[in-house]
């Protein structure tokens, strides 16, 4: 899963009411070089949109975000979820995770949350909420105590700050719903997500200096 980070270092949040909706918006991303998308545990839907993405859309590489209890993190690893993301560090989800050899990528915003994460086997954690817990210059200062450890920033990242946070080292990627937003998918211009997604890969190819 990090080595599909390392490759693909945006992650779009995918937020849906339907299951029409979560796969149109996965196709979308997918035709813009994303490939791996969380589909965030916001609504009412959202397992079954997580299971029919997974299944509906195989080159997809899928999980589940906004994971808060371990109840949640088995539902969405029945449902299919290769992966569990959650906004905080809460070691029942991350056991549940771990016991179904699946990653978890728990949020963290301080050291602390990031050292217990480190001792629970850990080397790839959640930024969260990035710009408002430092941004960049945190994850710097984070990186000098905690040099195994790797980043996904989330919260506040857009197109703007993208290459600010993927030019750190210690980022393995950056999650996002500027990617997806609202507007577009309610008026059906997916073709408006294919291409934030697209532009979000050419800012990533060239800070990664794969041009």
């Amino acid at each position: 899963m990090l080595d599909k980070l390392d490759s693909m270092p945006v992650v779009p949040l995918v937020q849906a009411d339907d299951i029409d909706t979560a796969l149109n918006v996965t196709r979308a991303l997918v035709e813009g070089g994303l490939s791996v998308v969380e589909v965030v545990l916001r609504t009412e839907a959202a397992l079954e949109c997580l299971e029919a993405v997974a299944a509906g859309v195989p080159e997809a590489t899928v999980g589940a975000g906004t994971v808060l209890s371990s109840e949640q993190a088995e539902a969405s690893i029945e449902a299919g979820a290769a992966f569990i993301v959650s906004p905080g560090l809460y070691v029942p989800v991350v056991e549940a995770a771990q016991a179904a050899d699946i990653p978890a990528i728990p949020g963290v915003a301080t050291a602390s949350e990031v050292q217990l994460g480190w001792n629970m086997g850990l080397r790839a954690l959640k930024f969260f909420p990035a710009s408002l817990a430092g941004g960049p210059l945190m994850l710097k200062a984070l990186g000098s105590a905690y040099r195994d450890v790797r980043f996904m920033p989330t919260g506040g990242v857009t197109a703007a700050n993208l290459s600010e946070y993927l030019a750190l080292p210690n980022v393995i990627a950056c999650g996002g719903s500027w990617l997806t937003p609202m507007s577009a998918i309610e008026a059906g211009y997916y073709e408006r997500i294919t291409q934030l997604a697209s532009e979000a890969m050419a800012i990533a190819n060239v800070v990664r200096g794969n041009v």
